[in-house]
């Protein structure tokens, strides 16, 4: 399974079950290594900063997950645990924007993912934790709209 793969598997289930979980702090951690290799293909550096920033905030959301994970399984926490991250393959020498609508989209669909999940939560600390993540989500989207911007102008 790879990065792409992952995130369609979790488009698809259907319970936020500990597998689930998992399978989300990967393709969140490997959101950091997305991020950081679009950020390497794009030559405008306030553009490229950006799409870092929404990496390392990539990787909060998947510390975060490893607390729910916690909770879920009432296992201690172990915040130095190493994620394992899913190889990011198949872009483009050089990205465009053109091509960042579509992240734009699959952002604002996991926020909405992320208040899906929430909302069948009975705990209350997993929903906030989810929802805060969602919330990121589409402050990432925004960000991207702001990279476009910055490209189309260039």
């Amino acid at each position: 399974m790879d990065f792409y793969e992952a995130t369609m598997a979790i488009t698809a289930a259907e319970t936020l079950d500990v597998p689930t979980l998992e399978l989300m702090a990967r393709v969140e951690a490997s959101g950091e290594d997305f991020y950081e290799a679009l950020a390497e293909r794009i030559e405008n550096a306030e553009a490229a900063e950006l799409l870092r920033r929404n990496g390392r905030e990539e990787m909060g959301h998947a510390r975060r997950l490893q607390r729910v994970l916690a909770l879920k399984t009432g296992t201690e926490l172990d915040p130095e645990q190493e994620i394992e991250r899913f190889p990011v393959s198949g872009l483009p020498d050089t990205i465009d924007a053109a091509m960042l609508p579509m992240i734009v989209q699959g952002e604002l669909d996991g926020d909405a993912g992320y208040q899906k999940w929430a909302d069948g939560e009975d705990d209350p600390e997993v929903a906030r934790l989810l929802r805060l993540n969602g919330r990121e989500e589409s402050k990432h989207a925004e960000r991207i709209t702001r990279v476009i911007e910055l490209l189309g102008a260039g």
